[in-house]
């Protein structure tokens, strides 16, 4: 079986308040980006793990597919099965892409082997897996808080919509974003902001990353302005960074950019 699992880009993305547990409230918008990997999983006589395209740092045993073949495998009496892992979403960028591996993998693994797991049971064990991994269950836009894994329908499409993303080769980790950011309630209420023309979005939907990494990565607000200049209508970092991207309505395509070799870049559609 061979999947695609997508990225996303967050519309807005509040760091409200710390919990007890120590993780973070959030609040944000998440709506799927059609950049993917690639992932294919067979029935095998001994459980693998092939890793292409870009690098994925640390142990292979660790990864977010091997984890979760793992995980229902405690439940399941699961065979052993061959997974190649074609990596094409950078690592590090705010786009959810490692998140997306999960739960596409537990998705192919609940139709292969015919487990029948309803949409809120995986949704349940993505939850185990990472914060965002619930997200890429159901895939469609979502207006998302707690820890990022609660979600409510909302009446957003970006259908058809030019987007640019630009990842400037930075990798910003998590646990780095969040020591950056200061929690604080959240400037306007997301939902009434994204209710309002997209014209409008420049100042009332923001990133609490943006304001606590540009100033340790100056590159981030270099092309957030880009992307302006370009004439994006509205432009933001997504997720915790590095990838920043830019919305062009009523374009065919995303302008052309003068940018650096490096950085790797997204055209397309929404």
């Amino acid at each position: 079986m061979l999947v695609f699992p997508n990225a996303k880009l967050n519309l807005g993305l509040y760091v409200t308040s710390v919990r007890p547990d120590g993780f973070r409230n959030l609040e944000s918008v998440f709506v799927p980006l059609p950049w993917c990997d690639a992932l294919e999983v067979l029935p095998a006589t001994d459980t693998t793990l092939k890793l292409t395209g870009i690098p994925i740092p640390g142990d292979p045993a660790t990864n977010l597919c091997r984890r979760a073949y793992e995980l229902l495998k405690t439940d399941f009496n699961l065979p052993p099965v061959q997974m190649h892992l074609h990596k094409v979403v950078p690592i590090g960028a705010g786009l959810g892409g490692g998140s997306a591996d999960a739960a596409f993998m537990l998705r192919a693994l609940n139709e292969l082997f015919s487990l029948q797991l309803s949409a809120e049971k995986l949704e349940t064990y993505a939850r185990q897996l990472g914060s965002d991994c619930a997200f890429f269950i159901q895939n469609q836009p979502v207006f998302a808080y707690e820890k990022g894994d609660v979600f409510e329908p909302i009446p957003l499409s970006l259908q058809g919509i030019a987007c640019k993303v630009i990842y400037p080769g930075l990798h910003i980790s998590t646990a780095e974003a969040y020591a950056r950011v200061q929690p604080r309630p959240p400037r306007h209420a997301l939902r009434a902001a994204l209710a309002q023309p997209m014209e409008t979005w420049r100042d009332t939907v923001s990133n609490d990353f943006e304001d606590a990494l540009t100033p340790y990565h100056p590159v981030l607000g270099e092309l957030k302005q880009a992307l302006y200049a370009a004439g994006a209508v509205y432009a933001s970092l997504s997720g915790s960074g590095s990838a920043v991207y830019g919305l062009f309505p009523g374009m065919e395509e995303p302008p052309q950019m003068a940018l650096p070799t490096e950085y790797l870049v997204w055209n397309g559609k929404l």
